[in-house]
Formats: structure tokens, sequence, C-alpha cells
């Protein structure tokens, strides 16, 4: 999102969403706020916000200083990200895509002598804006150096949402070779509005794990044109369709979305959300 976001209306945001029943919920990035401007208040968000029992806050954290200032603030899991793309990985994190794994043992020593888990992102795992379609075997490639180093689990983003079922079904057969179906992941960004049927096809395989905005929300500052993530409300009604328990309140996360996205002054981009339910 363009606009900056008070720090007290991302609070409100995370604990609607507890309120709902999310238990897993990345409550912020400590990236360098010269970059990323709108995560500049993440030290404060996790400072102030009233922790619920039970409920994991992760926090992205893309190197030693990024973990340090989450540790600081208390986060009780962090993300770090790699890409299959070497042209994303410099355009993302300014450094190749095997600099960016080494920075990542100093975080994941940290982390393991601090008991904090931690979770591999991989970007790009179909296609980059910049190189266009990405080989399977290079998501295969850096999956299982995630895992070697102590992921406990991989999240599959299709950044810029150029998936299609088929697609994506041959990265997670690639990389399940290496990574236990288990500890798969997947992310898929709504570009091409494939994202739900993607998600499907994942499902389909064993994977368990579904990474999801509310809203579809945000969005990637350096591949241009692409969507946030697939729609949290989206994802709900699909899996209430298909019988799958959750634990959360799909009317509960669609309040939540009109929250912020008055807060925001703009459309919500779920289309569960735009049909009115509540």
């Amino acid at each position: 999102e363009k606009q900056a976001i008070e720090t007290t209306t991302k609070i409100e945001l995370i604990e609607r969403l507890t309120d709902a029943g999310l238990r897993y919920i990345e409550a912020g990035s400590f990236v360098n706020p010269a970059l990323i401007p709108q995560m500049a208040s993440s030290e404060d968000v996790f400072n102030k916000l009233s922790r619920t029992p039970g409920v994991t806050y992760a926090a992205l954290t893309p190197n030693i200083k990024g973990f340090e200032r989450a540790l600081a603030a208390k986060a009780n899991e962090v993300a770090i990200f790699a890409a299959a793309s070497e042209a994303f990985s410099h355009k993302n994190i300014n450094c190749s895509i095997d600099e960016s794994l080494a920075r990542f043992i100093p975080v994941m020593e940290a982390a393991k002598a601090h008991d904090i888990p931690v979770r591999g992102y991989v970007s790009c795992v179909v296609g980059c804006p910049y190189e266009g379609e990405v080989d399977p075997e290079i998501v295969r490639h850096v999956s299982a150096q995630l895992i070697s180093m102590g992921c406990y689990e991989i999240s599959l983003g299709d950044t810029i949402g150029v998936a299609t079922p088929r697609k994506m079904q041959r990265v997670i057969e690639c990389v399940s070779e290496v990574v236990p179906m288990s500890s798969i992941a997947v992310h898929c960004h709504d570009t091409y509005g494939q994202a739900l049927a993607n998600i499907y096809a994942a499902l389909e395989m064993g994977v368990s794990v579904i990474d999801s905005s509310v809203a579809g929300l945000g969005g990637c500052p350096y591949a241009r044109g692409a969507s946030g993530n697939v729609a949290t409300e989206d994802v709900l009604y699909m899996l209430n369709g298909l019988g799958i328990e959750t634990g959360i309140d799909l009317a509960g996360v669609v309040e939540a979305g009109k929250f912020i996205t008055d807060k925001l002054g703009r459309e919500s981009s779920s289309k569960v959300a735009l049909a009115g339910y509540s």
C-alpha cells in the first residue's frame, strides 16, 4: 500500500484478526525503513499490541540486523526470504541468490540460540518480472538450502501471480523431492485471477498451509503490476465450501477487511467482501 498507515490502525487490524480466530499473523517487517517506509513502525506495533495467548506474531527479517530488531520487539517467530530469480534477488535485497543464502546463516544461528522458529520464503517460484519463466529446479535448490539451514517450513511465493494450477503443481512436485509436503506452504498473488485455482491445486497435492492477506492488501514494490496476496476472505469461503475446518470466523475477517479498507480509502480486493458477505 502506498500510503502510510497509523500504528494504532495496524494494531487494531491485528487484534481484529486474532478476534476472528487467526492464530498466525505476520505482524511486521524489519526491513530497511528507508527503502520500505510502510514498515518503519514495526517496533511500535510489536511493543504496543495486546498479545493473545496461543497466537504467533511473526516478523520478516532480511538479515541479522533485522533479526536483532525482531528479537528486541519480542517477535515469537521470524521469516527469511530468498528468491528463485537472480534478477529479482538483486532488485529486492540487492544481492545474488547465493549471497542472500549466506546472509541467512548468522540469522539461523542467532534464532537457534534464542529458540525462535524460522520460516523460509522463496519468491518468484513460477515467474519473474525481469527474467520471465522460472525453472522449478532453481526453486528446489533454494528450498533445499533453506530447509538444510533449519527453516521448519518453506512458503512458495508466486510473487507476480502468473502461475496456473499445473505450473503450481509442477513446482510443488519438484520441491517435495527435497522438502516434506507437510513443510510446504503456498503464497499466491492474484494478479491474473488464478490464486484460488492455484491454492486448490496445492490442496489436492497435500499442502495444508496457505498464506493470505486480509482484503487482498499489499503487493510488491519490486514487481510492477503485482497485486496483493490472495484475500483471506476468499480463501476461507473456499475452504468452508470444501468442508475444511480452520477455526476462523469468516464474518469476522470480512469485518476486519472492511475496517482496514475504510482506513485506506480503497475498495477491498476480496470478491467475498464485494459480494456483501456478512
